[in-house]
């Protein structure tokens, strides 16, 4: 399938991407895989907003990798700076500043390091792997189609975002519970 022909099917709130040509469907995520989604956006959304910073979207949002490949994605949460807002339209037509993935126990749509290597290769700066599980946040920082940094936050430690270095967001406030 090409990216345009992609763009051609029905509109649908299931998760989906396009891998070099082949789509991914998977069925709708878990309460709380949703839960942790909402609160994530809701928290980065009140750091950017105010502040100017540019924009944050939840899943369902394409985000075109590589046009021409065929490679479509979508991620969990993603942010675009603002000096970037030109890559905006209907979808994302380039790599977000930030990308959130969300796991759960089963991978949704497939493998996370295939994900992750996308992310780096097509110029993602950050992505943050906020694993259900194991409560906790791992940071990885991209810098010319590389992994340069990878930070694994539990607990109260803050999420060290170099794309959002005022950011005061912990994984307590991830997952909505007292830790100990």
């Amino acid at each position: 399938m090409t990216t345009a022909e992609y763009f051609q099917t029905g509109e649908t709130v299931l998760p989906r991407e396009l891998a070099y040509g082949v789509m991914r469907v998977a069925e709708s995520p878990t309460i709380h895989h949703q839960r942790v989604v909402r609160d994530i956006t809701i928290a980065l959304h009140a750091h950017v907003r105010p502040r100017m910073l540019g924009e944050v979207l939840p899943a369902p949002m394409d985000v075109i990798l590589d046009y021409d490949a065929a490679l479509v994605v979508q991620p969990d949460i993603l942010y675009v700076e603002a000096s970037r807002a030109h890559i905006m339209d209907d979808r994302v037509n380039e790599a977000p500043d930030l990308v959130v993935e969300v796991l759960s126990p089963r991978p949704r749509l497939g493998a996370v390091d295939e994900r992750v290597g996308w992310f780096a290769k097509y110029g993602v700066r950050e992505c943050w792997l906020v694993d259900l599980p194991q409560r906790s946040t791992t940071v990885l920082t991209f810098e010319r189609g590389s992994t340069v940094k990878r930070e694994v936050v539990t607990k109260w430690q803050r999420v060290p975002s170099a794309v959002l270095p005022a950011l005061e967001l912990t994984p307590a406030d991830i997952f909505g519970y007292a830790v100990g």
